[in-house]
């Protein structure tokens, strides 16, 4: 007989035990996912899944830093059909506002031309296509640089050109200023000279026969 209620108690003792642990284990989940803490049980244990969620932990979105230019350029390539007009002959190429995009293009091939519309004039020298880029989209010509509005590169048998395009040709400070920062950025010597040509003589003439409006 005392075997037996013995037995019973110890019977009521464990379920008991056993309730208590799963109301604790209750608290602690519910305190888990209200990001709460709760105490726990001894023996028991959370897992790792969950400790990650109660402490807040999953992946980490890393977002790049992009550097934006002073100002947004285009990249254009011209097919020289002559049964077309000149401006049908432009294809745009890409567009681009930052240092990363910009780089993501120079190293891709791209086009053979590239500028903008409004040109009035150009300084022009043997191709160096990296510098005057850079020239360009880095705004070297301190104040000045608002007055450049495109480069163009010309492929040619007889001999590439590059030219530098300007809004104004006849605001002859800006334009030498433009010229000598283009000329030492380019690391030519004293002695190279570079000519300034004035859009509307170079329409009417071949550019080998259009005169110089200004050197450096």
């Amino acid at each position: 007989m005392a075997t037996f209620c013995h037995a019973i108690e110890a019977e009521g003792e464990v379920r008991e035990k056993k309730e208590k642990e799963e109301k604790e284990q209750e608290k602690a989940e519910v305190g888990e996912s209200t990001g709460e803490k709760a105490p726990k049980s001894p023996g028991i244990t959370t897992p790792l899944s969950q400790r990650g969620k109660a402490r807040g932990e999953g992946p980490v979105e890393v977002k790049l830093e992009l550097h934006p230019l002073q100002n947004r350029w285009a990249l254009w390539f011209f097919k020289n059909d002559r049964s077309r007009a000149w401006q049908d002959n432009l294809h745009l190429v890409t567009k681009f506002d930052t240092v990363e995009d910009f780089w993501a293009m120079a190293s891709s091939p791209c086009g053979k031309t590239a500028g903008i519309s409004g040109v009035a004039a150009g300084w022009s020298v043997l191709p160096n296509s990296s510098a005057t880029l850079l020239c360009l989209i880095g705004e070297s010509f301190e104040e000045h640089s608002k007055e450049v509005c495109g480069a163009v590169i010309n492929i040619r048998t007889k001999g590439d050109k590059i030219a530098v395009w300007t809004r104004e040709a006849e605001d002859q400070a800006s334009v030498l200023h433009i010229g000598r920062v283009y000329k030492e950025r380019l690391g030519l010597s004293v002695k190279t000279v570079i000519g300034y040509q004035a859009h509307i003589d170079t329409a009417t003439k071949s550019n080998s026969l259009a005169k110089n409006k200004f050197v450096v």
